[in-house]
Order: C-alpha cells, then sequence, then structure tokens
C-alpha cells in the first residue's frame, strides 16, 4: 500500500490528482463507520509493517551464533583503536588480542573481563 493510500484512502493517479480540492473526499454520513474503517486499515498497515520487520530481521541473523560466556571462560577481545589507544598503534598489528578471563555476565551480549 502507498503511504497516499493509507493517509487518504485513494490512489493518485497522477500528481494533477494530488491536490487537495480534485480529491474529492467527501464527508461520509456514518463517521463511526469511517472511523472504524480507517483503524482497521492502519492496524493492516501496522501489522505488515511488523511482518516485514521480522522476516528482515530472520535474514539479517541467519549467519549470527549467539554465544553465551560463563563465569571464568577465557576470551578473546576485538581491539579497536577508539576503545584501547594504548594497544593499538597502527593499522598492522593484530586487531585480536586475550586470553582473557570473564569476572561478570552484564546481559546477554555484554561481559566484564579482567584486562591485564
Amino acid at each position: 500500500m502507498s503511504p497516499f493510500k493509507v493517509v487518504y484512502e485513494i490512489n493518485p493517479l497522477n500528481p494533477i490528482k494530488l491536490t487537495p480540492q480534485l480529491l474529492d473526499l467527501k464527508p461520509s454520513a456514518n463517521i463511526a463507520q469511517r472511523v472504524e474503517e480507517t483503524q482497521k486499515l492502519h492496524e493492516q498497515v501496522r501489522d505488515r509493517i511488523a511482518r516485514s520487520n521480522t522476516s528482515y530481521q530472520i535474514q539479517a541473523n541467519k549467519h549470527k551464533n549467539k554465544m553465551l560466556f560463563q563465569l571464568g571462560d577465557l576470551v578473546w577481545i576485538h581491539l579497536r583503536k577508539e576503545c584501547f589507544l594504548t594497544k593499538r598503534k597502527n593499522k598492522l598489528m593484530p586487531r585480536a588480542d586475550g586470553l582473557f578471563e570473564i569476572l561478570e555476565r552484564v546481559n546477554g551480549n555484554a561481559y566484564k573481563v579482567e584486562l591485564l
């Protein structure tokens, strides 16, 4: 559905019909019915967007593996110049450094590690 159809409930045929005078939107005799139809249309659009977002998320996460580490595990850390200025001196040095011990799990994606 086009955004124009969602707002005005009609599809424009050409740019001339986009002007409000030529839209021929007549007020409905039964306002409650028109409000209900508009709400149904908006709900359909909301559901369609949610389904599209879900399918995009599945496609984007297809090759990702969820890694859960336990306390005491040894891990490698990816060193970025922004975070570890003293460790990374130039772009030819190794990007990973380790092994560091996990001290605490903050959430499913963040851990506190012991940096030596």
